[in-house]
């Protein structure tokens, strides 16, 4: 358990892919996650799942943020919002608007059929660990 903390930038789709293959399975809170218009900043909290140490046979969380900047817009679509809702990420996907614009929509799809699309005018994103991990429960697993 003494992994050295990620730190993750994403500039481009494949970056992102990234991103999302480390946050595969993470859970955290409805009130973990926030948007700060003001500074067109999406951002949130949550107890990362590391696949690395799974595939030791290790079965480990660690507290992550992941921040993505220059967000116009913010929709949610069936995502529970009470406070102590534990919601788990399953993906982040980007698709891009057309023509030359390197802005799209950034989409975080969460176990149960919700989403949060951002709208950004790029991709512009980080994954930053934020302190120890911990033994986990269980792996999770998928159908």
């Amino acid at each position: 358990m003494t992994a050295t903390p990620l730190k993750l930038y994403a500039f481009d789709a494949e970056d992102l892919a990234v991103l999302s293959a480390h946050l595969q399975d993470a859970v955290l809170k409805a009130s973990d996650i926030a948007y700060l218009a003001r500074e067109r900043r999406f951002a949130l909290v949550c107890n990362r799942f590391d696949w690395s140490a799974a595939e030791a046979g290790e079965c480990q969380r660690r507290r992550t943020g992941l921040r993505v900047e220059r967000v116009t817009a913010v929709k949610g679509r069936a995502v529970p919002r009470g406070e102590d809702t534990v919601l788990e990420l399953l993906a982040i996907h980007f698709e891009p608007d057309g023509g030359e614009s390197p802005g799209g929509t950034m989409e975080l799809v969460f176990a149960g059929g919700g989403a949060i699309r951002l709208s950004v005018e790029c991709v512009e994103a980080a994954m930053d660990d934020l302190g120890p991990m911990w033994a986990g429960v269980a792996v999770p697993k998928h159908d």
